[in-house]
């Protein structure tokens, strides 16, 4: 937390996403540098990452106001879907191209469509950016999660059955992700339900922190035994509680307040797990990898609000606030290994070094496109310094 704090200060002299100095911070202190914090230790903290997500994922979700959603209609829907699947579909004809074995193109165009929601809803935050871009933007990272787990599902079926010979699963394709998404809207959904009754029982701020971290660790855990995305169920969880609490604005704020320090330690510890060392190791497989995802989301995003007919701001600058990646993919890459295990260091190494450009790049091409739509405000920004000053 003390390092992420100096490179907070190091990088707004040169007026960068708070995100980008915490990553930084955590790759100069980490095992591939000064090995501070070393790997083991590194491994011992997956209970704050999986925490810090599960906060993210509720933020995301007081997005879903019902009002919020029938003012963007199925316009979200369109984009999020085209963005998502245009995404995997450039890189795996781009690695196909380049004569890739068809098991690790169809594994990494998988996971290319999942955004990180984290990087997105922090520089969304640090320069208190609103407007359409923004207001599109939250759910579509959210939502994103969802196809990425079809996509990854039905993907990484077919790449096993041409990498192995095995026969094709119709429920390994299609029955285990609609499983695991059904139940985690469910599980996420009764949670929900039980804070918005919490809420009229607990008025002070601090029973109402604790009752959203109470039921939030506990999605987390649920999520973790019964082998779902707790992604899905802290969004869903707050997602209910937005529709049926009249405090739910309230309940967001005691979140909002909670969670900074969490987050920090969440961006801090993803700096010092990405891997320098397998940077030599992608070639041209990296390459084309990080161009053909980025065009793909772009492509798939200016799309989407093309056909959905969206204003200018929304075709022009959407695609470019999605590229971050990081949790989710480093998470599915480590699955590859499992499931194609002849190919999933190689797998693993494109999306380690993949995140880290990503990570580094992302929330500055962010903050530039939002800038450019006009959502991040001069005033607002220096509002933004003061306070997190």
């Amino acid at each position: 937390m003390a390092i992420g704090l100096v490179f907070n200060r190091i990088v707004k002299k040169f007026n960068l996403p708070n995100v980008t100095g915490y990553i930084i911070a955590g790759l100069i202190i980490g095992p591939y540098v000064l090995n501070i914090f070393p790997e083991d230790a590194v491994l011992q903290t997956e209970v704050i990452t999986n925490t810090a997500l599960g906060f993210i994922a509720f933020s995301i979700g007081g997005s879903f106001k019902i009002s919020n959603i029938k003012a963007i209609g199925s316009k979200v829907l369109v984009i999020t879907f085209l963005e998502a699947c245009v995404a995997s579909a450039f890189v795996i004809a781009a690695l196909l191209i380049f004569g890739f074995p068809a098991p690790v193109a169809l594994s990494l165009g998988a996971i290319a469509a999942a955004t990180a929601p984290a990087t997105t809803l922090l520089v969304a935050r640090q320069y208190n950016a609103d407007g359409p871009v923004t207001r599109m933007l939250l759910p579509v990272v959210a939502m994103d999660d969802a196809i990425c787990i079809v996509l990854f599902s039905i993907l990484t079926s077919i790449a096993s059955v041409i990498a192995n010979g095995s026969s094709l699963s119709v429920a390994g394709m299609f029955l285990d992700p609609a499983r695991e998404i059904g139940l985690s809207l469910v599980l996420g959904a009764a949670v929900g339900f039980c804070v918005t009754v919490c809420t009229k029982a607990f008025k002070s701020r601090a029973n109402r922190i604790a009752v959203i971290v109470c039921s939030i660790f506990l999605c987390v855990a649920l999520a973790d035994k019964f082998d779902l995305s707790s992604l899905l169920v802290c969004m869903m969880n707050s997602a209910v509680m937005v529709n049926f609490s009249k405090e739910s604005d309230k309940m967001l704020d005691c979140c909002d307040r909670w969670t900074p320090p969490l987050f920090l330690l969440f961006f801090v510890i993803s700096g010092a797990s990405l891997n320098l060392s397998v940077i030599p190791q992608i070639g041209v497989i990296g390459v084309t990898y990080i161009l053909a995802r980025a065009a793909g989301k772009y492509a798939g995003a200016t799309l989407g609000s093309a056909i959905v007919k969206e204003n200018k701001n929304m075709i022009k600058y959407l695609g470019l606030t999605l590229l971050p990646q990081e949790g989710v993919a480093i998470a599915m890459s480590q699955l590859v290994t499992t499931i194609l295990p002849q190919y999933g260091e190689q797998v693993r190494a494109v999306i380690l070094s993949a995140t880290l450009v990503y990570e580094l790049a992302g929330p500055l091409v962010s903050k530039a496109a939002l800038t450019k739509a006009g959502e991040i405000k001069q005033t607002k920004r220096k509002k933004s310094a003061v306070k997190s000053g």
